[in-house]
Formats: C-alpha cells, sequence, structure tokens
C-alpha cells in the first residue's frame, strides 16, 4: 500500500519543493503557481527522495549485518564473524551487546538516525567482543583501529548526558 500524500501549495513559495512525514502521511510542499503535471513530477520525486533517506536513517537487520560484515573486514581483517546482527528495542541503557556464546550481536534502535560513524563505532566494539570478550587492553587496542572511536564515544556520551542517562563508560584504560 502507498503512503498517502498531501500536497500543499503556497504562493509564498516561489522556487523551493520540500516533502516531510507528518502523521502517517507524506506531505509535499510546493509553489502555488505549478501546473498539475509539475505538481505530479514532483511529488513523485519526492516521494521517492524521502523514501531514500528513510532506508538511510533506518536500515534493515540485512542492511546492518552487512556493514557489520564490512567494518569487519575493513578494521578487523574479517576476524569478527557474527552469526546474526539485529536491531533491538530492548537496549534500555545500552547501545549494543554481544553474546559471545552464539556471536550474536543486538544494535540499539535508538541509534537508528544517528550518523553513521557512530553506529559504526558501535558496530566495531560489539565485532572486537567476538575477538576479546573483555574490555581489556587488547579490546581496546582493537577498537582504535577504528579512526573515529574517540569522537564516536565522546557523541554517545553527549547524546546520554542529554537523555540524562550518565553512567559508567569503561575508558579504554579501565581494565
Amino acid at each position: 500500500m502507498a503512503d498517502e500524500v498531501e500536497v500543499r501549495r503556497s504562493a509564498r513559495r516561489t522556487r523551493t519543493v520540500s516533502a516531510w512525514r507528518q502523521d502517517g502521511r507524506i506531505v509535499v510542499a510546493i509553489p502555488a503557481r505549478f501546473s498539475q503535471v509539475e505538481e505530479d513530477r514532483w511529488v513523485q520525486t519526492m516521494t521517492v527522495k524521502l523514501a531514500a533517506t528513510q532506508a538511510r536513517r533506518h536500515p534493515s537487520d540485512a542492511d546492518l549485518s552487512q556493514r557489520a560484515e564490512t567494518l569487519s573486514r575493513r578494521y578487523l581483517g574479517g576476524r569478527a564473524v557474527p552469526a546474526s546482527v539485529n536491531w533491538s528495542a530492548r537496549q534500555g541503557r545500552r547501545w549494543g551487546s554481544c553474546t559471545v556464546a552464539d556471536r550474536t550481536i543486538r544494535v540499539s534502535d535508538r541509534l537508528q538516525g544517528m550518523p553513521g560513524w557512530v553506529l559504526d563505532y558501535v558496530l566495531i566494539h560489539e565485532l572486537v567482543h567476538l575477538l576479546h570478550p573483555h574490555h581489556g587492553p587488547q579490546f581496546w587496542a582493537q577498537v582504535a583501529a577504528y579512526p573515529q572511536a574517540d569522537r564516536a564515544r565522546g557523541f554517545l556520551d553527549g547524546v546520554a548526558h542529554v537523555r540524562g542517562q550518565d553512567g559508567p563508560t569503561p575508558e579504554p584504560d579501565e581494565v
């Protein structure tokens, strides 16, 4: 079933077209002067763009798994091979978790929409658990192979602070 689309024409809008989701439908704002043909073309264009943005911000479990595989190859020599990588709504205060025994990785759905380099850091962190289960020096050395690690940790600490979820975050030098 296709999404319901609401077109809003505006005399104040002269050249730009924009689209967003609101109350379960897609809203496309266009200049009032547009013909029906132009409206139809822009509704199609903006609906496709919005879907692409949505897919990029909210990747599927399969996309997440593929991303983890790519990161493992790039930063861990392909040695971290999870059995599954899935989004989870049950991560509470955690950004991700890894069960080494069955090689499963779960990533908090709160990360959806965050910058890709932040998601990549969480995936790297969980992938490294498959190689080093505990937060020891070898673990942190492997995580540090990801160039955005410190930046992503700071970003996540800031998000946690704003949400009032401050808590002890293990530092690389704390073993």
